[in-house]
């Protein structure tokens, strides 16, 4: 009960503009459905693309819509880009915590961390995070993007920050150490996932394991 409360909670505070509860109305209902699919395939067009890849006019062939239709929901590119923004940081909020949430039910209390930590390597994995990748990446040089990017990576990091304390009790007393080993497992992952390619299964392998030991160490040497 108590994780199905903070799953609710979070991704509340995450939903993106437009979504909400089901439309009671067909015609509504219709257009809702119309925009997740354009946002699915503007996520498809960023991760197989890149942000130069994101147009309105790739978005509206890959999701099988008319130009017109596309216009109807996104007058612009911002304007698609900023939707695309809140819908990948909202799927990625949503990803990981049905992961944790299941592994966790499974699980002794005392595996928690262990559980979070190998779950935010699995939902760096995703798609969802591959379109973050990008546009983190564009965001960076790009003005505008940035504009509407920074805010969101803000928000999503208040988020997940705000709820740590109530998603790991035994590190209540811990609070410092407890987000030093979240923002660690954060930039040793994300990191990771860049130099795979090159440093093969192995040595992700072993990196991953250091990082877990770190981790615990990190608890046991607070505790």
């Amino acid at each position: 009960m108590a994780g199905s409360t903070m799953q609710k909670r979070m991704l509340a505070a995450m939903r993106p503009n437009g979504l909400g509860e089901e439309p009671a109305r067909w015609q509504q209902r219709k257009s809702a459905q119309t925009r997740q699919k354009m946002l699915e395939a503007a996520v498809d067009c960023l991760v197989e693309g890149g942000y130069a890849g994101l147009t309105t006019a790739r978005v509206a062939e890959r999701a099988g819509i008319s130009r017109g239709a596309m216009h109807h929901h996104f007058a612009t590119r911002i304007d698609l880009v900023g939707a695309v923004v809140e819908h990948v940081f909202y799927q990625r909020m949503r990803l990981f915590l049905e992961d944790y949430l299941a592994s966790m039910a499974q699980s002794r209390d005392e595996r928690l961390i262990d559980l979070a930590t190998e779950a935010h390597w699995r939902s760096v994995l995703t798609r969802e995070y591959a379109a973050y990748l990008e546009l983190a990446v564009a965001a960076r040089t790009d003005a505008e993007l940035n504009t509407t990017f920074e805010p969101a990576a803000r928000r999503y990091d208040e988020v997940w920050t705000a709820e740590m304390i109530e998603s790991f009790p035994q590190w209540r007393d811990q609070w410092e150490a407890m987000k030093l080993g979240s923002d660690f497992a954060i930039a040793v992952h994300s990191g990771l996932l860049l130099h795979r390619p090159v440093f093969g299964p192995q040595r992700v392998e072993q990196v991953l394991r250091m990082s877990m030991e770190s981790i615990r160490g990190l608890y046991r040497t607070e505790g």
